[in-house]
């Protein structure tokens, strides 16, 4: 296995304190009884290819080869750095723009602006983000979205009636905010709950912090209170240990995962169990004997191929947008564990942000070129419509 990276002296010092009290369970923070871990893989690839841990089955059967994706159309053209998107049960989407605070309504190609949140501060990684859709839509009609503010990163929601979106109304709040690693990721889960990514705002620290909002990913009632069954009683923190997670999925077992962001070596796609500790800052990808406890990544790339956002499951797969990397990776879900990932479209758009599933089956996938980190072409920033074969 891959080393663990090694961190500063003083952060260092910090978790040899947290881990010092601790057992060996696989649980060392004390979040509550954690699934079984399966036993990681040594498998790996080319230098500077994704190393990968697969299934057994993945193993005896043999890779699936399934067809190319393609780009068939252009959803929408001209936005400005699109975030989140939140399909409507018909089958319009609400898409919004993390700097300029917007809220856009998409549908039959058509855009136009139906809300902006005032509340929220743009800047660096900063602003509005995540979006997802009541899954009692039909009968509430609420909205919700993750957003920055002059003092923390909070949960909103909102009523979307008559064209227009209504006042956002606090859900969670007190999750730390920064320039960097804000998170942001918003995901219903099957039993109402909703799943909220969290970043620790380049402060490695608070991701070790089970009492911190900060480098986590939480599980809360649509109310914002701590869902039932969560580690720990009265907090909203599902698992601990993370760097920027920005993708969030389940797949069709209803397995969760996650893509999260390394700092110079390794990125990551990790198998989302209750109450497990993910390792940052101690480790960054997988880890070694001298990191026992944490959880290893499934996947790990190379920063340069990945830096991923937006993570979507469709026709067993997982599918990861990249920035950095300008690509969307396919990664088949085998079982218990994975088959080797698949890039496409390196280079042809530019950073590449979300990706979701639209109710005919393709994929849409956001550029996000005009993120102060892009080169933007004429049309940016796009709404891609991808055939997934």
């Amino acid at each position: 296995m891959k080393p663990a990276r090694l961190v500063p002296a003083g952060v260092a010092l910090l978790l040899g304190l947290v881990t010092a009290c601790t057992d060996t369970d696989g649980d060392p923070n004390g979040l509550g009884t954690p699934s079984p871990a399966p036993q990681p893989s040594t498998q790996t690839g080319r230098p500077g290819s994704p190393t990968t841990t697969p299934s057994p089955s993945a193993e005896s059967s043999g890779p699936r080869r399934p067809g190319r994706p393609r780009v068939v159309g252009t959803i929408a053209r001209g936005l400005e750095a699109p975030w989140g998107i939140a399909f409507l049960p018909d089958g319009s989407a609400l898409v919004g723009e993390r700097d300029t605070t917007r809220v856009l309504l998409v549908r039959d190609g058509r855009t136009r602006v139906v809300g902006r949140l005032g509340e929220a501060e743009p800047g660096g990684e900063a602003g509005l983000l995540g979006l997802a859709a009541s899954p009692t839509y039909d009968r509430d009609r609420l909205v919700y979205a993750y957003l920055t503010t002059a003092d923390d990163n909070r949960v909103v929601r909102m009523r979307y009636a008559g064209g227009r979106l209504g006042p956002p109304r606090p859900v969670l709040a007190g999750i730390p905010n920064g320039f960097i690693h804000d998170g942001g990721r918003l995901l219903f889960a099957p039993d109402g709950n909703l799943f909220v990514s969290t970043g620790e705002t380049g402060n490695g620290a608070l991701a070790q912090d089970r009492d911190s909002l900060g480098g986590k990913i939480l599980r809360i009632t649509p109310d914002g209170k701590p869902a039932p069954g969560n580690p720990r009683p009265g907090s909203p923190v599902w698992t601990m240990g993370h760097r920027n997670v920005q993708g969030l999925a389940f797949d069709g077992s209803g397995q969760l995962w996650a893509s999260e962001f390394g700092q110079n070596t390794w990125d990551e796609l990790n198998r989302i169990d209750r109450g497990r500790n993910y390792g940052w800052p101690v480790v960054e990808g997988k880890g070694d004997s001298g990191t026992r406890g944490y959880r290893d990544p499934y996947v790990q790339w190379r920063t340069s191929e990945a830096s991923p956002s937006g993570l979507a499951f469709l026709d067993g797969s997982l599918w990861m947008a990249s920035l950095r990397g300008e690509r969307l990776w396919q990664i088949p879900v085998r079982g218990d564990g994975v088959g080797r990932p698949r890039d496409f479209f390196v280079g042809d758009y530019g950073r590449m942000r979300t990706v979701v599933v639209a109710p005919d089956g393709n994929l849409w996938v956001t550029t996000s070129n005009r993120d102060g980190r892009g080169n933007p072409a004429p049309q940016d920033d796009r709404i891609l419509e991808v055939a997934p074969r």
